[in-house]
């Protein structure tokens, strides 16, 4: 399996390939090949900085001789006019990766912005919000990365690090005893050390899980009401996620009920980029 810096070398070069292409020939024929420069990134609206550390590495692996600065680290509240940093090297390589690197820093600037917002909502509360596997096909670690640094959580990078079963796992099995047997049997004989989170509709279906032994139970489509019952249930002999519906104006009435934690679609599904330029 290939590693976070390798699928994002692979996301870099499909990223050159698809903008790039044989050369920007526009810059090519208009820009002199020792023609010299510097490229600031101006930051134009208030939100939290994400992809400095990425923007490094498409520089780096474009032209390994550019030089950059960086004034504001990934994490930090930026605002109109920052200039998060400076790049200083060959005009026509700045040119060349300039779209590539916006791409990224806004997609993830803007899902660090919206985290935060989401994240802030929960303050004094325990409850962390958590992504989703609903992210952008070849993004999906920087857009869970950009999670992290807006303050949320990753809920799992995708179907090889959890066991997560859902009612369909369970149909198949027959039953939610039967499918959380097959699954520990499965850890055991792959030798693989992976939490095991159950999905829920109901009250019978906690009771199952509770007595199959799983590490966290998701409560799927809820209401605050019955989400605070669950949780009174539950009593903390596992972890609880909420799941499904959740929007920002319900997001404090269902974590005051004592959920661990929160998945939330808009992180990464539908969010809005960080303007900057």
């Amino acid at each position: 399996m290939k590693t976070r810096d390798e699928l994002i070398d692979d996301l870099l070069t499909l990223s050159f390939a698809e903008d790039v292409g044989d050369g920007d020939h526009t810059t090519l024929s208009t820009i002199p090949a020792d023609e010299m420069g510097k490229q600031r990134l101006i930051i134009k609206e208030p939100g939290v900085l994400a992809g400095v550390e990425i923007a490094r590495k498409v520089f780096e692996k474009f032209d390994p001789s550019l030089k950059m600065t960086v004034f504001i680290e990934d994490g930090a509240r930026v605002k109109p006019g920052d200039i998060a940093f400076e790049v200083e090297g060959s005009v026509r390589s700045l040119l060349q990766t300039e779209r590539t690197m916006l791409n990224i820093m806004q997609r993830m600037s803007g899902i660090a912005t919206t985290t935060a917002r989401y994240q802030d909502k929960l303050k004094g509360l325990k409850t962390k919000v958590l992504d989703t596997r609903k992210t952008t096909p070849g993004m999906r670690m920087l857009e869970k990365e950009a999670v992290k640094i807006g303050g949320g959580c990753n809920h799992r990078i995708g179907l090889f690090d959890m066991i997560l079963i859902k009612d369909n796992h369970v149909d198949f099995a027959g039953g939610i005893k039967e499918a959380v047997d097959a699954a520990k049997k499965y850890l055991k004989e792959t030798g693989r050390d992976l939490k095991i989170e159950l999905e829920v509709r109901n009250t019978d279906e906690i009771n199952q899980a509770l007595e199959a032994g799983v590490n966290r139970i998701m409560l799927d489509n809820f209401t605050p009401e019955r989400t605070r019952e669950a949780v009174k249930l539950i009593n903390g002999r596992t972890e609880i996620e909420s799941s499904g519906g959740i929007t920002y104006d319900t997001l404090r009435d269902y974590a005051e009920c004592g959920d661990d934690y929160m998945s939330v679609v808009a992180l990464t599904h539908s969010v809005k980029a960080l303007d900057m330029s």
